[in-house]
């Protein structure tokens, strides 16, 4: 074993190779042993559209994080990778590219288009791959899916046919969104709403009896063309008169009749209100009570047809402002005011939504979404980290409406439904009619949500429930996932888990939110804010990367991105490094069977040690609660404070000393910490703690397969602690003092400590050579009785005063403020004290081990107050 490491961090040669070395060794690879506990996470799979952002960076380090600390705490981890095939999304990108050549789908034809389709989602998942490289992340790729290929596909058609056989799919028209862009169908959380400044076109139709005219407002003058009613409400003594009566559509000429609704608002505007069931979904409700015709009016591509009469063949925008200004001219159209409303947008496209009729297919979601919302009350429901994030799903859950999965689309799942060329006879079912010459196909295909909503047990081997991944690995334990698709992706895994394996599909979801600039802005292509992953990773290393992601937040929060910040935790890697260098360098020949923690050890040894527990202890607990931003502040504060800046140093005394026990003692605790913090450290930044580890003493293979770090009660010593605390303030009250007058470490100055009683003498007698190595005194006095100077330099600890005859040097008026700044500091907190401990709703419910350690607080801070208080008497003598 090798046990030097090059003299500077470098990530990339940290980083290279090792990845395909754990990968060839299979670390990560799944067992499926039954005598084991598994622990399984399905990666949210990302779109086979591009590459990797921020984004999934952080999603999936998070994940990386859990499966790693699972795996060493010895459980059988799955983590199955997989992508999305994203139907709108990947087929407009395909598109694009055969419009760059001067050809469309339609050149190509379905099968052709759907192969050149395939052409690309090869290679954009073979750059996902090597991005989840970069990272380092444990994925099982021998289980690696995708949503279209066969086992999901079959899934799917398991899913979609049981569903229509219940009668909750069904297939009907009805008015949804349309994308006249991409020419197809979208749900209604795939629709973005934009406040837009637009009119309301105020227009008089004039009643078909010659007696006057009734006014309408609307603000897509277009769509009147496909006017076939007008309705007031029925109690409005304004029109109770007209109800029945017949008004003359503008242009068009079509006589249609004022109709009573109780939907209409009679304090809105006129009071009155265009039908157009073809066109707007409420019209679409009251055409339904009134069974009104339904005139559409428009193309699929957003063009007016020929029910649009003259105006055939504009775009839906170009014949709004012929229309307005044929009205005009008219004199029916007599107000133009400007109105600024909400506007749904295509997701996927950025086009202006259409609410358009269409005959499309839906899932029949209340009894689905009523399942979900009842599971949890109970003692099985899903626990949402941050739990506030309950109460987003639930409201989708509860106001939830059938869920349009019909897509206009080549790309995707298509829609295993058949219809009889002669009679119209519709058959849906796993196969397609065995006399197929007579049946067409259903051209549509379905919704990727549908597929997706699958994922947790689709990709185990369901609808074959004696699968031994589904037996052994399902339901999952976590998923974790972005609050953005709460509702497009995480509650529809859930309803459609219910219905088909009767359990939900995670016991937990960890919600993290959205990574933003330095500034706190969105990330986007027009603001050029936007991160590359992979180019940070080339610059600082992935686990500098991963670091920064995993603790630089709390779940649910956003995440802001800076550079500066990625370059802090490559300082924290580096000096990490530096300090493994050099334990490494003193290890001599020391193997991993020469550890020996039971011989007489120092203070400083019972103390790192001490602490080690009590970082272990936090990190397990912390990580087991996702609070991986404390995880990663307990983490720094040991490893740079504890471990580095103190343990080390002090680690040089008997290192570089004659006594071989203590040395031996002294290699085995760093030895013994130091791989211990590497295996603590290991979810968060694997390969740098890798290859230290390798170099270090150690048993196995890999550090992944290492076994997690547990607390070893003999190895507390809460007294050592508590010594070891002492001689940390006395050291930085002298360093601080020394640097007040501007004396350096170099030089010595005389140093008396005054103890507070003969078991801190005793304390600080036995350990007095970590006071002479690290205060450099040119005298060292301790007593519990010293005669101080006047006009001294001191500090103030807990259980002793320091006292540094530094007058010479001093500036009398800036001591007595520097004391006075001590002196109101700790009346701050004795009062702080004082006012909890005289609150009896605190005393009543606090724990007793609580306001114990209240009352001591109180002591030693009234102690410390007493002792500046005569400081500053002797100063202003």
């Amino acid at each position: 074993m090798d046990k030097t490491l090059p003299t500077k961090y470098n990530p990339s040669e940290v980083e290279q190779g090792r990845y395909k070395w754990w990968i060839d060794k299979e670390f990560f690879k799944a067992k499926g042993e039954a005598d084991k506990q598994p622990y399984t996470i399905v990666i949210p799979p990302p779109n086979v559209t591009g590459k990797l952002h921020l984004g999934h960076a952080w999603d999936t380090t998070l994940q990386d994080i859990l499966t790693r600390m699972k795996r060493m705490q010895g459980y059988d981890v799955l983590w199955l990778p997989g992508m999305d095939h994203a139907g709108i999304a990947t087929q407009a990108k395909v598109e694009e590219k055969l419009r760059s050549e001067g050809k469309s789908r339609y050149d190509l034809g379905r099968e052709a288009f759907v192969e050149e389709t395939w052409k690309w989602k090869e290679e954009y998942a073979s750059h996902i791959r090597a991005q989840w490289e970069k990272l380092g992340l444990g994925l099982d790729y021998s289980r690696e899916r995708f949503t279209l290929d066969e086992g999901l596909s079959k899934a799917v058609r398991e899913v979609f046919v049981s569903l229509y056989k219940k009668g909750l799919i069904y297939r009907g028209e009805y008015i949804i969104n349309w994308d006249p862009s991409t020419k197809t169908a979208l749900s209604d959380i795939e629709v973005i709403y934009k406040e837009v400044t637009g009119a309301f076109y105020h227009m008089k139709y004039p009643l078909a009896d010659g007696s006057g005219h009734i006014e309408i407002a609307t603000t897509r003058p277009e769509t009147m063309l496909g006017d076939t009613a007008v309705a007031v409400h029925p109690n409005d003594e304004r029109y109770k008169h007209l109800i029945g009566k017949k008004v003359k559509l503008p242009i068009v000429g079509r006589e249609i009749e004022i109709v009573a609704d109780d939907y209409v608002d009679m304090e809105f505007g006129s009071g009155a209100v265009k039908i157009t069931p073809a066109h707007d979904p409420n019209d679409f409700e009251i055409g339904n009570r009134h069974n009104l015709e339904r005139v559409l009016v428009m193309n699929e591509d957003g063009t007016m047809n020929d029910k649009a009469g003259k105006y055939e063949g504009l775009d839906r925008f170009a014949c709004r402002k012929q229309i307005v200004k044929d009205l005009q001219e008219q004199g029916v159209l007599f107000n133009i005011e400007e109105h600024v409303h909400s506007v749904g947008h295509s997701e996927r496209s950025g086009a202006v939504v259409e609410p358009y009729l269409s005959t499309q297919w839906f899932v029949k979601m209340q009894p689905l979404a009523d399942e979900a919302v009842k599971l949890q009350q109970g003692d099985d429901a899903v626990n949402f980290v941050p739990d506030r994030f309950e109460r987003t799903y639930l409201h989708w859950m509860e106001n939830t409406r059938d869920w349009c999965i019909s897509r206009q689309l080549w790309w995707g799942h298509r829609i295993p439904a058949w219809y009889h060329k002669e009679t119209g006879e519709i058959h849906v079912d796993h196969e397609p009619p065995t006399d197929l010459e007579n049946w067409r196909q259903e051209e549509d295909v379905l919704d990727t949500w549908f597929s997706s909503a699958l994922w947790p047990f689709s990709t185990m081997g369901w609808p074959d429930t004696e699968s031994a991944d589904f037996k052994h690995f399902y339901s999952t334990d976590v998923l974790v996932t972005g609050y953005d698709i709460i509702g497009f992706w995480v509650s529809r895994m859930i309803f459609q888990a219910l219905e088909f394996t009767g359990e939900r599909p995670f016991k937990d979801v960890l919600i993290h939110g959205l990574v933003r600039d330095a500034e706190g802005r969105k990330m986007s292509k027009s603001l050029g804010n936007g991160v590359d992953p992979m180019e940070v990773i080339d610059q600082y290393g992935a686990d500098s990367l991963r670091y920064f992601l995993s603790t630089g937040s709390s779940p649910g929060q956003d995440l802001r991105y800076s550079t500066e910040k990625v370059e802090s935790t490559w300082n924290f890697a580096n000096k990490i490094w530096n300090a493994s260098r050099f334990v490494l360098m003193n290890m001599g020949e020391f193997k991993y069977e020469d550890i020996d923690l039971t011989g007489e050890k120092s203070v400083a040894d019972e103390w790192i040690l001490t602490r080690l527990n009590e970082t272990i202890d936090a990190v397990t607990k912390l990580a087991d609660k996702y609070e991986f931003g404390e995880v990663g502040r307990v983490l720094y504060n040991f490893i740079w404070d504890d471990l580095c800046d103190w343990y080390i140093e002090m680690a040089k005394l008997p290192l570089y000393g004659d006594d071989e026990q203590a040395k031996h003692t002294t290699r085995s605790v760093l030895a013994y910490v130091l791989e211990s913090t590497m295996k603590l450290l290991h979810p968060f930044m694997p390969f740098i703690t890798e290859e230290i580890w390798q170099h270090l003493p150690h048993e196995g293979e890999s550090i992944t397969l290492a076994s997690w770090p547990k607390v070893n009660d003999d190895l507390t010593n809460k007294q050592a602690a508590a010594d070891m605390k002492l001689l940390v303030d006395i050291i930085r009250s002298v360093r601080n003092i020394r640097a007040e007058v501007n004396t350096p470490m170099s030089k010595q100055v005389p140093l008396m400590i005054r103890a507070k009683d003969d078991t801190v003498l005793n304390q600080l007698t036995t350990n007095k050579h970590y006071i002479e190595r690290f205060c450099n005194p040119s005298d060292l006095q301790i007593a519990v009785n010293i005669e101080a100077p006047d006009k001294v330099m001191t500090a103030v600890v807990t259980g002793a005063e320091l006292i540094l005859p530094l007058a010479g040097l001093l500036d009398v008026e800036e001591e007595i403020k520097r004391l006075e700044k001590e002196l109101d500091k700790l009346n701050k907190e004795v009062e702080r004290v004082d006012k909890k401990l005289s609150n009896e709703g605190f005393v009543k419910k606090a724990p007793q081990h609580v306001i114990e350690e209240e009352k001591r607080k109180q002591n030693d801070y009234i102690e410390k107050r007493e002792t500046v208080l005569q400081r500053l008497a002797d100063w202003k003598k």
